[in-house]
């Protein structure tokens, strides 16, 4: 419905610019001021870190689908209007404030924020910051948090993927399935089938290291799964897209397989048939990122920590599919709601 929303909002308008607030110091963001119209670039005046808080010169910021579910309305986290999008970014520090003990001026950081990241600063609490080595720029960190995190998150930690065992991932050329490649294929040496809705996104997930590949628009998605492993199954299933297509995807498990839900973009949510988890005593488990940054901070801090790590070692090789600029950012929402986009879309601040 938000995909929808978004399309015909923006068929017939456009960016809105609006004046600077006069003298002083000012900054960009973009600003969401009614729901469901066009977001506005403001020039917005900074307010002071809090003792514990640090002020971020942002480089990069992701565009995620929850970013236009909030500008619609239909994100569970319903953020009060006006509000500036915006997730996870990476910049240089600008300023700490007097409590501040993990970062200084000038480091560079990834961060996780609730909302305001579409913007040229972000003032944010100390712990929702991670250094980057230098070796890592700052364009490929920005994809690192919630694609990386989902992605390691569900393999490693729900899942419990094995090396050598065979990982199902639907919607595999969007931001999150690469990144489910990227790791299974690279640093949990688990084989990849790569489930997309067009011979273009499979060729793509194939050129980014998935084994083989199933366009699902074309046929039965356990019926080519099985061509391609057997009646035995898959190991591990990361389903992105809800609907049929899970349901297909839970009856091409294996005996004790797992299959772990991070999203529904085809729009429709399925209902589990418990029968089926009994039959092989299969486990069925969600993944909700940001979740865990509230409920289990240490493994949140972790999982991050490590794909900074992985992407240092050159481990795993982030995908960026588009970059657009500030100014663009309604034709970056539009970009990722009518599926135009593979692997991460980004805004530039700079």
């Amino acid at each position: 419905m938000a995909a929808v929303v978004w399309a015909r909002c923006f068929s017939r308008a456009w960016l809105r610019r609006r004046a600077g607030l006069g003298c002083g110091r000012h900054y960009r963001a973009a600003l969401c001021a009614e729901l469901k119209q066009p977001l506005a670039i403001e020039e917005v005046a900074p307010r002071p870190v809090q003792p514990h808080e640090v002020r971020v010169d942002v480089h990069f910021c992701g565009v995620n689908f929850a970013d236009i579910l909030a500008c619609c309305g239909q994100y569970q986290e319903k953020p009060h209007l006006p509000f500036t999008p915006g997730f996870e970014f990476s910049g240089t520090v600008l300023e700490t404030g007097r409590d501040v003990s993990t970062v200084k001026e000038g480091d560079r950081v990834i961060g996780v924020s609730t909302f305001n990241g579409m913007a040229e600063e972000c003032v944010i609490d100390q712990k929702r910051l991670w250094q980057i080595p230098e070796s890592v720029p700052l364009r490929e960190a920005a994809t690192l948090p919630i694609s990386y995190g989902t992605a390691i998150l569900a393999l490693e930690h729900r899942a419990c993927t094995q090396p050598g065992e065979t990982v199902l991932v639907t919607a595999a050329a969007g931001a999150t399935g690469l990144a489910v490649i990227d790791v299974a294929t690279n640093v949990l040496q688990a084989k990849v089938i790569a489930a997309a809705g067009s011979d273009e996104k499979c060729k793509l997930a194939m050129q980014r290291g998935a084994q083989s590949s199933v366009n699902y628009s074309q046929g039965s998605l356990k019926e080519a799964v099985e061509k391609l492993v057997g009646s035995g199954g898959v190991n591990v299933v990361v389903d992105a897209v809800g609907g049929d297509v899970f349901l297909e995807a839970l009856r091409s498990l294996a005996w004790e397989g797992r299959i772990v839900v991070v999203g529904f973009a085809g729009g429709t949510i399925a209902s589990v048939p418990a029968n089926l988890l009994l039959l092989k005593n299969v486990s069925a488990m969600g993944v909700y990122w940001g979740r865990y940054r509230d409920q289990n901070f240490p493994l949140f801090s972790g999982i991050l920590s490590s794909a900074v790590q992985y992407c240092q070692q050159r481990r795993i090789q982030p995908h960026i599919g588009a970059v657009f600029k500030l100014e663009e950012v309604n034709d970056a929402f539009l970009h990722v709601t009518q599926r135009k986009s593979s692997g991460k879309v980004l805004i530039s601040l700079k």
